[in-house]
């Protein structure tokens, strides 16, 4: 859905404990899940209209945000 929240509690609410520890306490983690909000909001930005990127690019980031999510993803289940 266009402009909808890809943030990882909304991917993985059933995680939410384990994904707030991981950001408190796991520094990699943290990183990438920086990265993955940047990059969602950018891409909401982009949706809603409030930026511009050529679909080359904005194709590029939704890759991008779906790598990054995998690999938290596998971080969460590892430490559930």
């Amino acid at each position: 859905m266009i402009g909808e929240h890809h943030n990882l509690k909304t991917e993985f609410p059933e995680y939410v404990e384990v994904i707030q520890e991981l950001k408190m306490n796991n520094a990699h983690f943290q990183k990438l899940s920086s990265k993955h909000h940047e990059i969602d909001k950018k891409i909401r930005q982009v949706e809603i209209g409030e930026e511009v990127l050529c679909d080359d690019n904005i194709e590029d980031l939704k890759k991008e945000r779906l790598r990054l999510r995998d690999e938290l993803y596998q971080m969460i289940k590892q430490a559930a």
